[in-house]
């Protein structure tokens, strides 16, 4: 995987420092700790503001968990394409997009740890149902699915429990669908539950 700041040891350091800081100042607190196992997709929700990213960048460092994200491709254009892979960001072409479960799959295979995070909404705006992308890339990899969280009721964010995929996925959805049930996102109207496509 490519390089990021969180393989830069003093930047590291100092990235977290002003992670906790911009927390403090926003009045957000941070829950959980580091995942135990050493590879992981983190499902990253809910998504329907940009300040999402930020908050839950700083989560990160806060917490030191060495996260990858995965970006429409637009938002790796010039000239910050290159600041947003230094930040972990992994770019996918969503109009080409049939592939991305089966890659992703091999890069964790060709791994030892890796953190993946991934928003299953897709977009910020309103969605009736979550894409399965991040289900099948965890169940294919034999990964666990950490559920990270944003509660912008609370401000409180982080890292909260974890479901391993049994390939039943209605019944892991319930799981994950149960969880967020009392996670408010900063816009809520923009935030549907934890849902499968036609049911």
């Amino acid at each position: 995987m490519q390089y990021t700041v969180f393989d830069t040891p003093v930047l590291k350091s100092v990235f977290r420092l002003v992670s906790g800081a911009f927390l403090k100042a926003c009045g957000w607190r941070v829950e959980g700790r580091a995942p135990d196992a050493p590879k992981n997709v983190v499902i990253a929700a809910f998504h329907t503001s940009n300040w999402d990213f930020p908050i839950g960048l700083s989560i990160a460092f806060v917490l030191g968990v060495k996260v990858y994200w995965i970006g429409k491709d637009s938002l790796f254009r010039p000239p910050f394409g290159p600041l947003m892979r230094w930040l972990g960001g992994i770019p996918v072409n969503r109009r080409e997009s049939h592939d991305t479960v089966s890659r992703t799959i091999r890069v964790f295979l060709e791994h030892e740890r890796l953190n993946i995070a991934i928003t299953p909404e897709g977009t910020r705006g309103k969605t009736p149902y979550w894409k399965t992308g991040f289900y099948h890339i965890a169940y294919g990899a034999r990964v666990p699915i950490v559920l990270g969280f944003l509660d912008y009721r609370r401000k409180v964010g982080g890292v909260g429990p974890t479901v391993v995929p049994t390939g039943d996925i209605e019944a892991d959805m319930e799981k994950i669908r149960s969880f967020y049930a009392g996670v408010l996102a900063r816009y809520p109207a923009n935030a549907g539950l934890p849902a499968l496509k036609n049911r």
